[in-house]
């Protein structure tokens, strides 16, 4: 199937520009075929245009375009055929989005730890291997606004998910920041009750913005095993603080 006149018209919304938002290139092809799938301009079952014919259209280079259309079959919206291109899956049935259930009891919120745990670590990993500039003053500005808090001995808990939010869009993984993002609701849920114990009988705010530190120091540093190392203490620790140590068996909740 060739490009045709109503795509050639919705181009100018597609690849005209590469600034803002981090939008590139792979994310702006990616979009509009997105669109064009979504619409039914491309039927289930049609072929899309070659690789060649994409990247002239988009005026952009034939990686660029096999990272989008990658995408697009990690996503099951395409599937490909050797020697015969890409073409659009057909859709057995809507189904509803997926997402966490909500936080209802004590136990929930250790299981969100539990998760948390299981992933954020590895995101430092990477984060500390794949991090540059850009990301890393984000996770600068996060840490800033937790110290400017400490030093008025108050926590802030939105301050404290843009700083975990921020490692995981340093990994440049999508699934990390992805998962983050869904959980944001039900992390500041831990995050709101754990800063009320850092305001207990043994105050440990300045500890705890140490930790932040210690994280962000490993990945600016590229320190990657540290920085693993260090966010799954930190999360184990944030946990036992909340629950004084008293862990529950997750058996019988």
């Amino acid at each position: 199937m060739s490009l045709s006149d109503k795509d050639r018209s919705a181009k100018r919304g597609a690849a005209s520009t590469t600034s803002g938002a981090n939008i590139t290139l792979a994310d702006r092809v990616y979009d509009h075929l997105v669109e064009q799938i979504a619409s039914g301009a491309y039927a289930p079952e049609a072929r899309l245009p070659t690789e060649h014919e994409l990247a002239d259209f988009f005026d952009v280079s034939r990686p660029i375009v096999r990272d989008a259309l990658s995408r697009l079959r990690e996503d099951g919206l395409i599937y490909s055929r050797q020697g015969s291109g890409s073409y659009v899956r057909a859709r057995r049935k809507e189904l509803r989005p997926l997402g966490y259930a909500r936080v209802e009891t004590v136990a929930d919120i250790q299981r969100c730890y539990e998760f948390r745990i299981t992933i954020e670590p590895d995101a430092a990993f990477l984060a500390a291997r794949r991090r540059n500039a850009e990301a890393t003053e984000v996770i600068k500005r996060a840490l800033d606004e937790m110290g400017d808090a400490t030093r008025l001995k108050k926590h802030r808990a939105e301050a404290d998910f843009a700083f975990h939010l921020a490692i995981a869009e340093a990994a440049n993984n999508h699934y990390y920041s992805t998962s983050l993002s869904a959980l944001k609701e039900h992390i500041a849920v831990g995050m709101k009750l754990h800063g009320i114990s850092l305001m207990g009988p043994t105050p440990s705010l300045a500890h705890v913005f140490e930790e932040h530190e210690a994280i962000f120091a490993a990945i600016k540093n590229g320190e990657a095993e540290t920085a693993r190392d260090l966010m799954k203490r930190h999360l184990e620790g944030s946990r036992d603080r909340m629950f004084e140590g008293q862990v529950l068996d997750l058996r019988l909740k």
